[in-house]
């Protein structure tokens, strides 16, 4: 009698050596803030201990919070130190901004060592990327010495399959160890990478089925497309008469992939294909960005500002202030302010771009929008949160709308809020945008921007866009 099988349930998967890995680096935390102390010579009492050990703690947790964000303990394998050593430098750093900001704020009283703090600030990350490059280089000699070494097959004669081998092949050090390439419909020329790329590693299925019956085989990587689930499914079963441990490679680069995640909701695996970086402690870190900025920017620029406008007033008739409806984040409507460039004040359906000596443009408006002056107006929608200083520009609805329809996945760079400078901006695509190519080129660096943002990159850009993007002949 037939029973249904269970379903079972997919779990991320947890290492007991990563929560090893974490508690020795909240000690190594803890430690060299002691040996800072002990350093100055500073003796710790019981009052002392106390009020060194609450920013301890604090700082720890803190640590742990932004590392967990940055993705730092998800396992090495397949990471580099170099990575990693980034990873835990940022983290740290991050946390002890935080930290000395708080206990300046909640407890300026207590008078803490400044000699102490400058010196546990760059003693804990390097005590802690020393112990990470240890424990590698330990793993790293037993595997390539045969020890916890494990060996693996491709199923999937095809471009996927030899992405992976050739990722796992540049990291010698993880202790893999390569059988061959396998494949059910090798004599399919279409789908075979070609004997360049397969060499005598091209087998059936029915020989990585009697490998793994013998125990040659540890691990099973089956890279076949998302639409061979039937495929799949009877191959899963086959392999079941063995020991061997099955892994399925998604293809998922056939997506135009936008801060692509995997979670589970109750064991039920979710793949997010396009997603924003935004979710959580980011859109919280780049709401204080956009905060920070705003405070440095706008002393400096609110003069010129006053200039500019009473400029415009006794040059032409007309507002000073030139408000448009674009869209925002989610593709929402917004209202973005410019200083006026032109004689007209378009918003509606049908909107013209300007074009070189466009004559709508007034003398004063053309030197503005050269210099992208007539866009400072536009930190009042920073301020108010319907635009940040960093991100995709802000096409006027009418372009949206017939752009949308032009290039594929044109819409997703709303999944952020439009920038005053971006991506794009540093890297010459500004102004007229009289062909597709040129808009499309412009989609390009947006979505780019999305998929790898951090608040370095975004530090980057405007650093950039004050020796790049201000000026440009292009911007009519």
């Amino acid at each position: 009698m037939n029973q249904q099988q269970s379903p079972g349930f997919i779990r991320p998967q947890h290492s007991k050596l990563i929560s090893i890995t974490r508690a020795v680096d909240w000690s190594l935390i803890v430690g060299s803030l002691y040996v800072s102390l002990r350093y100055y010579n500073i003796h710790l009492d019981i009052n002392l201990a106390s009020e060194y050990l609450l920013p301890c703690l604090i700082g720890s947790g803190l640590y742990g919070v932004i590392a967990e964000n940055n993705e730092l303990y998800q396992g090495w394998r397949g990471a580099s130190l170099f990575d990693e050593s980034v990873g835990i430098l940022v983290s740290w750093v991050g946390a002890f901004i935080l930290l000395i900001t708080g206990m300046y704020f909640f407890n300026p009283e207590f008078n803490y060592s400044s000699e102490v703090m400058e010196l546990w600030l760059p003693l804990a990350p390097t005590s802690m990327i020393l112990a990470h490059t240890i424990q590698r280089g330990c793993f790293s000699y037993l595997r390539k010495h045969g020890f916890n070494t494990r060996t693996y097959a491709i199923f999937g004669a095809n471009p996927l399959g030899h992405r992976l081998h050739t990722a796992l092949a540049e990291m010698p050090w993880l202790g893999y160890i390569f059988i061959g390439f396998f494949d059910d419909r090798i004599e399919c020329e279409n789908r075979r990478l070609g004997k360049k790329q397969i060499g005598s590693h091209a087998n059936t299925f029915q020989q990585l089925l009697e490998k793994s019956k013998n125990g040659e085989i540890d691990h099973v990587y089956i890279t076949l497309p998302l639409g061979a689930e039937k495929r799949i499914s009877s191959l899963i079963e086959q392999l079941a008469d063995s020991t061997v441990s099955v892994n399925i490679v998604p293809d998922f680069f056939i997506f135009n992939l936008i801060q692509s995640k995997w979670s589970n909701v109750q064991g039920i695996p979710v793949v997010s294909v396009m997603d924003t970086p935004f979710n959580n402690l980011n859109a919280i870190l780049k709401r204080v960005e956009d905060l920070v900025l705003c405070m440095i920017i706008f002393p400096i620029i609110a003069i010129p500002m006053l200039v500019i406008a009473i400029a415009i007033k006794l040059t032409s008739p007309g507002p000073v202030i030139f408000k448009q409806q674009r869209y925002g984040i989610k593709g929402e409507p917004i209202e973005v302010w410019k200083f006026r460039s032109m004689t007209v004040c378009e918003n509606g359906e049908q909107i013209k771009q300007a074009t070189q000596n466009d004559m709508r443009i007034t003398p004063l408006g053309a030197f503005l929008r050269r210099s992208s002056l007539d866009e400072l107006p536009q930190f009042l929608n920073v301020l108010i949160g319907t635009m940040s200083v960093v991100g995709p520009r802000p096409h006027a609805i009418a372009h949206n709308e017939y752009y949308r329809k032009r290039i594929q996945g044109y819409m997703l760079r709303h999944k952020v809020k439009p920038g005053i400078t971006g991506k794009a901006q540093i890297n010459g695509f500004r102004g007229e945008t009289d062909t597709l190519d040129k808009m499309e080129a412009r989609i390009h660096y947006d979505l780019e921007y999305i998929r790898s943002w951090s608040l370095w990159l975004d530090i980057k850009i405007v650093f950039l866009t004050i020796f790049k993007g201000f000026f440009n002949k292009q911007a009519y």
